[in-house]
């Protein structure tokens, strides 16, 4: 049983696979459309979403097969009156599959484990593998490579898309520079810095409190919002004050190289930490990414649920 719980349960060559797979189903819907025939997804909500939900039940339908969409909020184990193992066990026996976008990245793998079904990260506050897979097909359809490419982060870089980022910049060998306030309110945990170390590839990862230096001939400039899901309101203004210097500007965007492409995984905090000149404009792929998000999950799900025998072009 394999399960995607983070972005390095995935080899090198698995990642690419679902690169791979997810261009041939973009491009030849047809050849897949009754891949995942009866076959029934789960969705688990416990944070807000409106690209994951879209994404992974579109995903199903073009497959033929469907999503379940359940919010924590309306189980018994939401309600603390049922044990995540039990449910693990209990919706193996309805559905094929899982996707799960809850806090808890301990919980997550706690279902895992006990689930005799495939179980996806569609969000944890330690990972966001499904994102990421869209952001590195994006990066290849942009540039036609998904190696060799330097990635610029900048903002707050302690949150799920970065880590997962940070994960599979080193597995790709890619050089991720990010430009965060040097403050460990927003830098990456110090956990997932040191795992790095154990991750087989030949990228890079580093910080710097110098958004100029992270940003300067950098392929791709990538943001995210600073008040997630969880950042209280009362801390709006203390975190705008933090981390305006690292606002993707029109002039910082001028440092990055002529080619070089604007990327947020959204929702965008427009005017925060972008600018609506640079999320509109001629270098934003934004939602290029957002609809990639569909072709890599359906590719995810046809991987996993092993949708047949449609064979690959060679790259």
């Amino acid at each position: 049983m394999r399960h995607l719980l983070t972005i390095t349960d995935l080899s090198l060559p698995e990642f690419e696979t679902i690169l791979r797979r997810a261009t041939d189903m973009k491009l030849g819907p047809d050849r897949y459309i009754r891949a995942l025939y009866e076959q029934v997804l789960l969705m688990i909500f416990e944070a807000p979403s409106l690209r994951t939900r879209l994404s992974f039940e579109t995903a199903m339908t073009q497959l033929h097969g469907h999503a379940i969409n359940y919010y924590t909020i309306h189980s018994p184990w939401g309600a603390g009156k049922e044990s995540i193992e039990d449910v693990a066990r209990t919706l193996s026996r309805y559905c094929n599959a899982v996707s799960v976008r809850m806090f808890s990245h301990e919980e997550l793998t706690k279902l895992a484990v006990h689930a005799e079904v495939p179980v996806i990260n569609a969000m944890t506050n330690v990972g966001h593998p499904c994102q990421i897979l869209g952001d590195f097909l994006t990066m290849k359809e942009r540039f036609g490579r998904e190696t060799g490419l330097t990635i610029a982060y900048v903002g707050d870089a302690k949150n799920n898309v970065t880590y997962s980022l940070m994960r599979a910049a080193v597995m790709t060998g890619n050089q991720l520079r990010i430009g965060c306030p040097a403050s460990e309110d927003y830098s990456p945990d110090p956990a997932v810095t040191d795992e790095l170390a154990s991750i087989e590839g030949s990228g890079s990862v580093s910080v710097t409190p110098d958004p100029a230096a992270a940003v300067r001939d950098a392929h791709v400039v990538y943001t995210d919002s600073w008040m997630s899901y969880r950042v209280a309101d009362e801390e709006k203004e203390r975190r705008l004050g933090d981390l305006g210097p690292y606002r993707v500007t029109e002039s910082l965007m001028a440092l990055a190289r002529e080619d070089a492409v604007f990327m947020h995984c959204l929702p965008a905090w427009r005017g925060h930490e972008v600018t609506e000149g640079v999320i509109d404009g001629r270098q934003s792929i934004v939602f290029d990414q957002a609809e990639n998000r569909l072709h890599t999950e359906k590719a995810i799900l046809f991987e996993l649920l092993g949708g047949g025998e449609a064979s690959l072009p060679e790259s």
